[in-house]
């Protein structure tokens, strides 16, 4: 046969008439395998061991040779055969009937390389994307069939033209014609008229209204083959079919992309996989192991639980790996699918599964809930959906807070529990909140701190009045701190501390705004002498602080760049408080962490200073002023972290003097946290943890101090 259809060929090309014998080779061809459905006599015999693979390549060849001696756009007999005679249409029936075994594996194989090669528009014809949906109907939830190489290469096929013709997403997916709002008539002219109905029918393509989408249905069609073939188990399947929905997702045809929404249930399908997936990781699973687990990419499937550690990593990085798909497949999709698929999330993921957890009140479910939820914020990225979970974390209000005011419940017991009586859920929470401040998104500083700094209320607007009542309050014709007055600072500062430093004049502006020297000079003079040990380490020195403030303030102004924040505080004329200031809850609650930071756990202590160190960096120039000046002239019953920081101090100089060998000891547990010498237990360990930590910080804030620089303008 394979002489005889070689001379027919030959004899085609000499004689320049390859219409009549090419014809008459498909023919041959197609009813050879037609005839073998009535010939064969053992059902068990396999397709590949028929000829019918074999004359489904020759017809194959026979269409692609034709299309090559005919004018581009011109279809040739065999192509007209092909429609005419519906041969697709009975291949999909055959590939159906899974008869002989395989034969559908061979009918997926035709399909493809037939759309791929014949470059003629196929898909248009009713005769053609009708046998197309019959056979996604027959791959739509079969995972583990064996031919998941053969769908994957299928609808890879059929994602491609459609990105080369949106116009073809309609007829695939639901065989109408509703994009470009193009009439029925409209449509391009068919080659062969008894092959190429409207999709609509003949009242559609008469009548000019464009046709509306029919609501989203369950059947199996290109979508929910697609969803099936991203869950397969064989790596290199689920890869390519998850490369090709983002290939339809990002049509650039809002047309396409509405047909994309309203007439296939992608969406649905899949956020359900996301919450299938959530619900897949056991309760049991550590939350520490849940934040130690790195960034996981879907592109490297299985690599993230390659290096098992701990039960349950394998669920956990298949959520977060669907998580970063659904994460790309937003940030490159057309704005109408994006934002549809945002909303799914919202809905069926944040609301309806996370909300619960996080609001519930045992505290295992909220450590796993707190865990996986930081590991989703450090994960998403799309703007869409990072915009959709801030709001839903934090809410949407802007104004200056009240104190007691809960408008949003879920921002409120998140912000409670950084305060938590359990220490691993403050942690957890602390972590959540400074992942959140890494998340290149304006309104998580603004609900956090900023709504509440804007009319500077923490600034003392005339000379203040004595209160005998309360603490007493800065002279504005004194440094702002009045440290020598206190008891606790009469010892341990050298004198290039604040005795020396730089006083503002008398009048000058509220927010003093001392050189940048002199403020450094404050932070790092600020623990006494006596109390620090890190010139006693052979460490990096305060390099090392300066260079990772560096990377810090430059990931803060990189990430605040189009935010279009003020360069200058807000002129105090300009400034009217309608109420007493209040910090916020969430400055509150982190103040109120730092005075107790001497009685509370090194690794709380560690997470409190870095959230606050995250905040000072920010280049705001109210966040500036209130976290990072010393000399500011605080109204009646306000506080700065630098004056919060001073009562720590003088905390820390009583309990000095009381601790015998305290130095001795404190040098000791500097050691031990470095893992010079072992770990062992003593009196007023957590005290001496804590002043480590207490004078860390005060040189974090003072490089990022000196890496900002001076705020700029007018105060």
């Amino acid at each position: 046969m394979l002489s005889r259809l070689g001379a027919l060929l030959q004899q085609a090309v000499e004689t320049r008439e390859p219409s009549v014998d090419l014809l008459e080779a498909f023919t041959e061809h197609w009813k050879g395998i037609t005839g073998y459905y009535l010939e064969a006599t053992d059902e068990s015999v396999p397709a590949r061991q028929t000829d019918i693979p074999w004359r489904l390549k020759q017809m194959l060849d026979i269409l692609v040779y034709e299309e090559k001696q005919h004018p581009v756009g011109e279809a040739g007999p065999c192509l007209e055969y092909l429609l005419q005679h519906k041969v697709l249409e009975t291949l999909s029936t055959l590939g159906k009937a899974e008869y002989p075994p395989g034969m559908r594996q061979q009918v997926l194989l035709f399909f493809s390389r037939v759309l791929s090669q014949v470059q003629h528009p196929l898909l248009h014809y009713l005769n053609v994307h009708r046998p197309v949906q019959k056979l996604l109907q027959l791959s739509g939830d079969r995972l583990g069939s064996g031919m998941e190489k053969e769908e994957v290469q299928f609808v890879a096929v059929l994602c491609t033209k459609i990105k080369q013709d949106p116009t073809l997403l309609a007829y695939i997916l639901e065989g109408k014609s509703i994009l470009n709002g193009r009439r029925g008539q409209e449509l391009p002219a068919s080659p062969v008229e008894e092959g190429a109905e409207h999709p609509l029918g003949t009242a559609a393509a008469a009548s000019p209204r464009q046709a509306e989408p029919s609501p989203p249905r369950r059947d199996s069609n290109l979508i929910t083959s697609l969803m099936g073939l991203c869950k397969s188990k064989k790596s290199r399947v689920a890869l390519k079919a998850r490369e090709n929905l983002l290939l339809l997702v990002g049509l650039a045809q809002e047309a396409a992309a509405a047909c994309l929404v309203r007439s296939s249930t992608l969406c649905q399908l899949l956020t359900e996989h996301l919450c299938d997936l959530y619900s897949a990781v056991p309760t049991s699973t550590d939350p520490a192991d849940v934040l130690a687990l790195e960034r996981v990419s879907w592109r490297s499937q299985g690599d993230a639980a390659g290096d098992g550690v701990f039960p349950g990593k394998e669920n956990l990085a298949a959520f977060f790996s669907w998580l970063d798909y659904l994460d790309e497949l937003v940030m490159g999709a057309h704005p109408v699918v994006a934002d549809a698929i945002t909303e799914a999330v919202e809905e069926k993921f944040f609301q309806g599964i996370l909300q619960p957890q996080l609001l519930q009140m045992s505290e295992l479910d909220v450590l796993s809930a707190t865990a996986v939820l930081t590991g989703t914020v450090r994960q998403i990225r799309s703007p869409p959906l990072l915009h959709c979970l801030v709001l839903f974390l934090l809410g949407s209000d802007r104004h200056p807070e009240t104190p007691g005011d809960t408008p949003h419940p879920l921002r409120s017991q998140l912000i409670d529990r950084c305060n938590h009586l359990s220490d691993e859920i403050s942690l957890a929470s602390l972590r959540l909140f400074e992942e959140l401040l890494r998340k290149p998104h304006e309104h998580v500083a603004h609900s956090l701190a900023l709504r509440n700094l804007q009319a500077r209320g923490y600034l003392q607007r005339s000379p203040p009045v004595p209160d005998e009542r309360g603490p007493p309050e800065p002279d504005p014709d004194e440094d702002g701190l009045d440290l020598e007055e206190d008891p606790y600072f009469t010892d341990g500062f050298p004198d290039a501390g604040f005795g020396s430093a730089k006083k503002p004049l008398p009048g000058s502006a509220p927010s003093g705004k001392g050189q940048v020297s002199e403020v450094v000079s404050s932070f790092l003079c600020l623990v006494p002498e006596e109390a620090k040990t890190s010139s006693c380490m052979e460490e990096g020195g305060y390099d090392t602080y300066v260079h990772d403030a560096l990377g810090m303030v430059q990931a803060c102004r990189a990430n605040a760049a189009p935010w279009g924040w003020p360069q200058a505080p807000r002129p105090l004329d300009a400034c009217y408080p309608e109420t007493a200031f209040y910090e916020g809850h969430f400055l509150k609650v982190l103040f109120d962490r730092m005075t107790r930071i001497l009685d509370q756990p090194y690794s709380l202590n560690l997470q409190v200073t870095s959230v606050l160190s995250r905040l000072a960096a920010f280049p705001h120039p109210h966040l500036h002023e209130y976290l990072l000046d010393p000399y500011l002239n605080l109204a009646p019953g306000c506080r700065s972290l630098f004056s919060v920081l001073v009562r720590v101090i003088g905390d820390l100089m009583q309990r000095l003097q009381r601790v015998p060998h305290f130095r001795a000891k404190l040098l000791l547990v500097r050691r031990q946290l470095m893992g010079l010498v072992p770990g062992e237990q003593m009196d007023h360990t957590m005290l001496f943890k804590g002043v480590v930590v207490l004078e860390e910080f005060c040189k974090e804030l003072a490089a990022i101090a000196l890496v900002k620089g001076p705020p700029e303008g007018p105060p």
